[in-house]
């Protein structure tokens, strides 16, 4: 992927999900190998590991990395309800530790890696979701609005009434992002189309980004209310939105940041995950991580885009065949400039 660089002034918040945090509060996993190699510190944001998307994906960037290019590594992930000096202590640690670079997973690292990355100037640091003005640090955005906007000219192809749903784990600024966009995708492609919007948090109340239980719940209302296509930027709880949608035969479910038709937990339920709006973390990661073994560190902020393929739909399971050419155009467009999508609701 050819990468994109330029000046983005707006803050982005992260989906981030279920919990996994040892009785001191976060979860750590160290590779080792020789002194030659450089180390990577990678701090996720709640959930780690195994939250089946934005967490995920990043890590497969890092597992990319280590297995390219022989990196050791270590992983701290974040806990639920933890404070902004708990953050600047998981960064601090792993910058005293010689990890170089140290990426922070998820806009809830942005003030920390402010304020840490000033205080390494020979450290590179990554922070995905979010910008920093920092000299040393790299930040990776992508443009989530365009993504979104396909999955929302597929659900409009394939809703039976133009009855849609999207969910969005908190009512922060990068999930309007996502509810923009998808809202614009419906509307262009069938106007007459209702779009339902519902948060499962809002503030600076985290939780709504690792509750299944939510995630089904508002699901479930909404496929009461005759509601066929539901796309869920929830991070962990779109689990649960994906599993009261494969409980009502012939809804669909559009899944979020990872091809989560292919994840192990959630394959099971394949046939009724239409696509799912991948944002492409891992090579965000792992293009910080070479550039730092090359010599030359990233910095500055870099916007993955659709025409970038930093953001696309997953063609899983053939459910888009029959509507793969209206989706090519719309992609068309947007990469042409013909369509704008919109950021803001």
């Amino acid at each position: 992927m050819r990468r994109v660089s330029k000046i983005v002034s707006a803050s982005a918040v992260t989906a981030a999900l279920a919990l996994t945090a040892t009785a001191c509060g976060e979860s750590s996993t160290e590779s080792g190998s020789d002194s030659d190699t450089i180390k990577v510190g990678m701090a996720y944001d709640v959930g780690g590991r195994g939250d089946n998307s934005f967490n995920d994906s990043a890590a497969r960037g890092l597992d990319k990395a280590k297995a390219d290019l022989g990196v050791e590594t270590k992983e701290l992930t974040a806990k639920t309800g933890e404070t902004p000096a708990d953050r600047e202590q998981r960064l601090t640690s792993l910058a005293e530790g010689g990890f170089n670079p140290v990426i922070g997973v998820g806009f809830a690292y942005k003030d920390a890696i402010d304020k840490v990355a000033a205080k390494f100037p020979k450290t590179t640091f990554g922070l995905v979701d979010s910008v920093s003005d920092v000299k040393n640090v790299d930040s990776i955005v992508f443009t989530e609005e365009q993504g979104s906007y396909l999955a929302g000219v597929a659900a409009a192809l394939k809703s039976k009434d133009g009855k849609i749903g999207f969910i969005g784990g908190v009512d922060t600024p990068l999930i309007k992002k996502f509810a923009a966009g998808f809202q614009q995708g419906v509307k262009d492609t069938k106007p007459y189309a209702s779009v339902t919007i519902q948060y499962l948090s809002t503030g600076t109340d985290f939780s709504g980004f690792g509750a299944p239980d939510k995630g089904k719940a508002a699901a479930k209302g909404m496929l009461d209310k005759g509601i066929d296509v539901i796309y869920a930027a929830a991070g962990g709880s779109g689990a649960g939105a994906i599993e009261a949608v494969a409980a009502k035969p012939g809804t669909w479910a559009i899944g979020v940041d990872s091809d989560q038709a292919k994840d192990p937990a959630l394959s099971k339920y394949a046939g009724s995950i239409m696509t799912s709006m991948v944002k492409n973390v891992d090579t965000g990661v792992f293009e910080l991580i070479k550039s730092v073994q090359d010599g030359k560190p990233a910095t500055g902020t870099h916007v993955y885009s659709l025409a970038e393929n930093g953001v696309s739909l997953t063609t899983t399971g053939g459910h888009l065949e029959d509507i793969q050419p209206k989706l090519d155009e719309a992609k068309k467009k947007i990469i042409d400039g013909q369509i704008k999508v919109n950021t803001t609701l």
